[in-house]
């Protein structure tokens, strides 16, 4: 970053000495490089594309007069972008890096399939994802990051989450890809998802097909 902002202090000095030696009638005739290029990268073709066309603007701009803001709002407007990095090549281009959101879950809503990226964001047309858990109920992003969280500290791999219900009274269940509903309790959530991951591995309990952990220091399993 330091180097960067080294480079542009150079670059404005330059420009002042050699502005410096003209009059007011030849700096009007004095032209600035336009960007001709833009590249990004951490995108596939067509997300490319489409930001590429969102930034078409900056073809008519020189880096030396830059609004970053400008840049900043388009490329947030991206719901696919996790983070970002912007990167001036003077005198005439731009590099952009993209870390690609993490699609982690999908949902209904208003008759449409959507997915939530792990930058809170909901996306249309996502194809190609690998198996990923179907949550039903009203949630808010909040109470399933915090959710998901816990199952990251755990013992239990998120992976294997098939569905996933949460209620209104805050309390979350959730089916295992094999076909287990584990029925969770409001509070002591992580102590439980440890528990069940232990059971899940002893054999004598492979048919089970319901694991309730509601109740405090009580467990039901039906098979």
């Amino acid at each position: 970053m330091q180097t960067q902002i080294n480079k542009k202090i150079y670059i404005y000095i330059l420009l002042f000495i050699f502005l410096g030696t003209f009059n007011n009638k030849d700096f009007k005739k004095i032209t600035f490089p336009k960007i001709t290029e833009i590249n990004i990268s951490g995108l596939n073709s067509e997300n490319r594309f489409q930001l590429l066309e969102n930034l078409d603007f900056l073809k008519f701009k020189t880096l030396l007069i830059l609004n970053d803001n400008e840049i900043k709002k388009k490329i947030e407007n991206n719901k696919l972008v996790e983070k970002y990095f912007v990167f001036k090549k003077y005198p005439s281009s731009l590099e952009i890096r993209i870390i690609k959101t993490k699609i982690l879950a999908k949902i209904k809503k208003n008759e449409k399939t959507l997915f939530l990226g792990s930058n809170g964001k909901l996306i249309e047309n996502q194809n190609h994802i690998e198996k990923i858990p179907f949550i039903f109920g009203h949630f808010s992003n909040e109470e399933f990051f915090k959710f998901k969280s816990i199952i990251d500290k755990s013992n239990f791999n998120f992976n294997d989450i098939k569905n996933l219900f949460f209620f209104k009274s805050g309390r979350w269940d959730l089916e295992t890809n094999t076909g287990i509903l584990i029925k969770l309790p409001r509070d002591g959530v992580y102590e439980s998802v440890n528990l069940f991951s232990q059971i899940l591995k002893d054999n004598q309990f492979k048919d089970t097909k319901l694991i309730d952990l509601r109740q405090n220091k009580q467990m039901i399993i039906n098979e």
